[in-house]
């Protein structure tokens, strides 16, 4: 989650020269040229049924296609504070999936994590919502519908986060990673196809190229393998703590690259961080 946050500012910039889908659609291309040996089946592994090809498909479309689509186009229409609020309740959102859908047994810690973590996120744009109610209002005239973009893509990252905890139970995250990538690359292509006519891949310097070559294995290869690999150990609902990661890490490059912290801020990274701590911790034994 933090090395998704750490290439948001990084896809934003590519996005503005490249176009939503024809960067999708780079993205899952260099993707797949590098996991072909990813695919194919450990002797360990049942084969593929028609019900795993279903949740493949399913774990791609809401967390690779609707997710990056409902995301970009939700920040067009409304401001960057109310996107981030709305996202502070993506750990919780995965905590009620997972109970309701896997059937796990929400700990009371989890709980209290989520709700440091949410606090953490709300105070993030606690000092933008300060703002006159009229000037938001004329700045983002589109901002209802916005905002149901950017819930529809928190719903669409708890239902990933929920559906790749049931694939770890029988594929390893290696073929996970290769085969969503791959129905991702089949899904965008068609709606990349017109882009792709008038795309220019002259027009862009080494620096874009060589930052295209790293998001796309970061976005597509590095962050799906750590996920699934922690889905694998940890239940839904805590692993969905992290999520706040993303807009945490987020802010930390912004920091980085010049912009002060406040105050209030500050006491958001606290909680937070204080909340993944609380949903992780686990006893010694014999305690």
């Amino acid at each position: 989650m933090a090395l998704v946050g750490s290439y948001v500012s990084l896809a934003q910039q590519l996005v503005a020269v490249m176009g939503v889908t024809v960067l999708a659609w780079c993205r899952f291309t260099i993707g797949a040229m590098v996991m072909p040996h990813w695919l194919r089946k450990p002797p360990d592994e049942p084969p593929l049924t028609p019900a795993l090809h279903g949740w493949l498909f399913l774990e791609s479309l809401l967390g690779n296609v609707l997710f990056s689509l409902c995301m970009l186009a939700g920040v067009q229409r409304t401001s960057a504070v109310s996107a981030g609020v709305i996202l502070s309740f993506t750990p919780m959102a995965v905590a009620l999936l997972s109970r309701w859908w896997l059937g796990e047994q929400v700990a009371g810690r989890t709980w209290v994590g989520i709700a440091l973590a949410v606090s953490g996120m709300a105070l993030l744009g606690a000092e933008g919502r300060a703002a006159p109610s009229h000037k938001a209002a004329a700045a983002w005239p589109d901002s209802a519908l916005g905002n149901g973009l950017i819930l529809a893509a928190v719903v669409c990252e708890a239902s990933y986060a929920v559906i790749g905890k049931r694939l770890t139970r029988t594929l390893s995250p290696r073929r996970i990673t290769a085969l969503i990538n791959l129905w991702g690359w089949v899904l965008m292509t068609p709606l990349a196809w017109t882009a792709l006519q008038v795309f220019h891949p002259a027009a862009l310097h080494l620096g874009q190229w060589s930052a295209l070559l790293f998001y796309a294995l970061a976005a597509s290869v590095g962050t799906v393998w750590l996920w699934m690999t922690g889905l694998q150990r940890v239940p839904a609902s805590q692993a969905g703590v992290f999520t706040a990661m993303l807009p945490l890490a987020a802010c930390t490059v912004a920091w980085l690259l010049g912009e002060v912290p406040s105050r209030l801020q500050w006491l958001a990274l606290g909680l937070t961080l204080a909340g993944i701590v609380v949903s992780s911790w686990t006893r010694p034994k014999g305690a």
